[in-house]
């Protein structure tokens, strides 16, 4: 990053944010390379591990990833195996999202290794810092969905 006090970029939050998720997501890929998941994938497969017979409306709603994303990564989790799609019986439009055999396995392979990626980004902070780093970040989050036009 430039070290010029008057570069605007380095008083921009939402600059900061952006490079500050690119690293995470490096961060993350190179952690996480064996399983070839990205963090939405894991975060759906972890959503669908904990509440199994999802809707892709639900993974949309516990996740917090748009719809079209959602229903894009339920697509590529499919076709990798590691989740497996149904109808339900109470509404034919919508599909049931469960975990296959491999996606447990991945999943547990995968969990303890993102858990190094977050402490890892975490390290980045001392140790006083991260709990107010994360109440923060879930502030920004918080306000802004709450303040966000509907729709969005």
């Amino acid at each position: 990053m430039n070290s010029d006090a008057t570069n605007p970029l380095d008083r921009s939050p939402i600059h900061l944010l952006h490079r500050a998720c690119q690293a995470v997501e490096v961060a993350f890929a190179m952690g996480l390379k064996a399983n070839d998941l990205t963090a939405r994938q894991l975060a759906v497969l972890l959503a669908v591990a904990e509440n199994d017979g999802l809707s892709q409306n639900d993974l949309v709603e516990r996740t917090g990833i748009d719809r079209s994303t959602v229903a894009d990564v339920v697509k590529r989790l499919k076709r990798k195996g590691l989740l497996q799609r149904r109808r339900t019986k109470e509404d034919a439009r919508t599909y049931a999202v469960r975990l296959t055999e491999e996606g447990e396995r991945v999943l547990r392979a995968a969990g303890p290794l993102a858990k190094r990626v977050d402490q890892r980004i975490l390290n980045a902070l001392p140790a006083k810092q991260r709990d107010e780093f994360m109440g923060a970040l879930a502030s920004i989050l918080s306000t802004l969905q709450r303040t966000a036009p509907a729709g969005t």
